[in-house]
This record gives structure tokens, C-alpha cells and sequence, in this order.
């Protein structure tokens, strides 16, 4: 059941949606009761959303769109912000930096970064975490994460440069399947002209150096073309605007670039260990 507290979790994207959903089911002339039986839920299911106990979902954002909408698009704008507000609280003010970025720098080297995830392996990695979350709390997490992915489509375009240490892609998540079907969608985004995957060979470090030795790295650049840094570890994170140290992060990253192989080279290990046959 919804509770009076869980007013303070409901984001301002959410309670935007409340607040529209509300006035525009009033100017219709809908009770609470009438516009749940329209859509699918009871009364008060619509009363919890729109005394913002509830946080919107996104299946009610798309009824509410096909009820109240009347053909202008608004609810369906708003299902990504939405959805961005429900990912972890450390994360939300980078994940508005990452969808601004005119270019990424990632690399990741423990499982595959999220913007480059696969439904069902999020799911399964997400699902099986600790603490474990609850089903519902597992569907807002991959729904965040999944609409982080209107980044590659969008205009003006992003460049994205994803490293992926080769463990990342020996370590199955979830099942065989998911991960074969996570190679694959590697590959794919790997074609991209917006994209460039590299992955980091597991000999990486017998010439004697090692840049990937300290966790996953990210660094943004901003339409004004300034630069941050992303890390998170243990489920703690920080953002770096400090330009010194942005610029020795950005010093290390090419350190990790050059020590991967090369676009060619990497799409090829990708396909191979997804079985692909040339």
C-alpha cells in the first residue's frame, strides 16, 4: 500500500506528471474511479499518484497519454526524465550531465558499462545484487537505465568511446543466452558511427604497464566543452570538476586506450566469444 512518507521519494519530474495528470483529468470531467477504469487501475491507484504518495510509473504514463494526452505528446515526453529520476540518488545529477554530453569516455572494467546493457542483462545483474531490491524497485531501476539509452539517438549527435576490459565479456551475467545476446548488442552498438569500442586484452599488463588497475572511469564533456569525471564504487560515487584532476583522469584514460586494442581488432574478440562464424 502507498504511504503518506513515500511522498518525499517522489521526484519533481513525478510530481510534474501528477500535477498535469490531475488537471487534465478535472478538465475532462473524470473521477479518480472513471480515469482508473479507463486505464487499468483502481481509484486509488490514481488518488496515490496524484497526492504524489505514488511515484508515476511508466505504464501509466503511456495510459495517461492515450486518455488525458489528446494527441499532444506531453506524457510521452516526460517518461524519460521520469524514468531518470528513478535511478539511485548518487547518480541522478550525473545522469542529467551524461544526457547533455557532447562526448563520453568510459571505460569499465567489471561488468559492461550501463549506457551499453542489454535489457535482460541489467535485469539480471540488478536482480541479483545486494542488497537484493524488490521486483518493483528492480523494473524502476531498468527502466532508468534504459531510457539513459536515448543518449545514442539523440541530436545534436554524442560521441561515445567505450574501453571494456576483456573480463567484462568472459564474465557471464544471468545466463549463456543473455550473455551471448549482450555480445552481440556490443557489436552492434560497436558499428555505430557514433561509437567507438575498444576492449582491453587480458595481456594487457605484460609489457610491463597497467593503466586499468584502479576501477572504471568516466569523463563527460559538456556543450560548453568543459570536463568531469565520474567514479563510483561499492555504491558510492563522486563527481569531479576539479581541472587538475580531470585532467590527470583524462591522462590516465588515454593511458587505458592506448594499451587496448584496436576498433577492428575488438569488434572481431566480440563476435568471436559470441559465437559469431565469419
Amino acid at each position: 500500500m502507498a504511504r503518506e512518507e513515500n511522498r518525499e521519494t517522489v521526484g519533481p519530474m513525478a510530481r510534474m506528471a501528477a500535477t498535469l495528470a490531475k488537471k487534465m483529468r478535472l478538465r475532462k470531467g473524470l473521477t479518480q474511479a472513471r480515469e482508473g477504469a479507463l486505464m487499468g487501475y483502481t481509484g486509488a491507484a490514481i488518488s496515490a499518484m496524484e497526492r504524489f504518495v505514488h511515484p508515476v510509473s511508466d505504464e501509466m504514463l503511456v495510459h495517461l497519454e492515450r486518455i488525458l494526452g489528446d494527441g499532444l505528446g506531453i506524457f510521452e515526453q516526460l517518461r524519460v526524465p521520469v524514468s531518470l529520476e528513478k535511478l539511485p540518488e548518487q547518480f541522478r545529477n550525473y545522469s542529467q550531465i551524461e544526457q547533455k554530453a557532447v562526448a563520453l569516455w568510459l571505460y569499465a572494467n567489471h561488468v559492461v558499462h550501463g549506457l551499453f546493457q542489454t535489457e535482460p542483462y541489467m535485469r539480471a545483474l540488478i536482480a541479483g545484487g545486494y542488497p537484493k531490491p524488490s521486483p518493483e524497485r528492480v523494473e524502476e531501476l531498468v527502466m532508468g537505465r534504459m531510457a539513459r539509452k536515448a543518449l545514442f539517438d539523440r541530436t545534436p549527435t554524442c560521441e561515445i568511446e567505450l574501453v571494456l576490459d576483456e573480463s567484462v565479456l568472459l564474465r557471464p551475467i544471468g545466463s549463456v543466452d543473455i550473455m551471448r545476446e549482450q555480445l552481440l548488442y556490443l557489436a552492434d552498438c560497436a558499428r555505430r558511427s557514433n561509437v567507438n569500442l575498444l576492449v582491453l586484452p587480458l595481456d594487457a599488463a605484460l609489457g610491463g604497464e597497467y593503466s586499468g588497475d584502479r576501477g572504471n572511469l568516466e569523463i563527460v564533456e559538456s556543450p560548453d566543452h568543459t570536463h568531469a569525471s565520474y567514479l563510483e564504487i561499492q555504491g558510492e560515487s563522486v563527481l569531479i570538476t576539479d581541472r587538475a584532476k580531470v585532467s590527470k583522469l583524462m591522462q590516465r584514460y588515454a593511458k587505458i586506450r592506448a594499451q587496448a586494442l584496436d576498433p577492428r581488432k575488438s569488434l572481431g574478440l566480440i563476435e568471436r566469444l559470441a559465437g559469431v562464424q565469419r
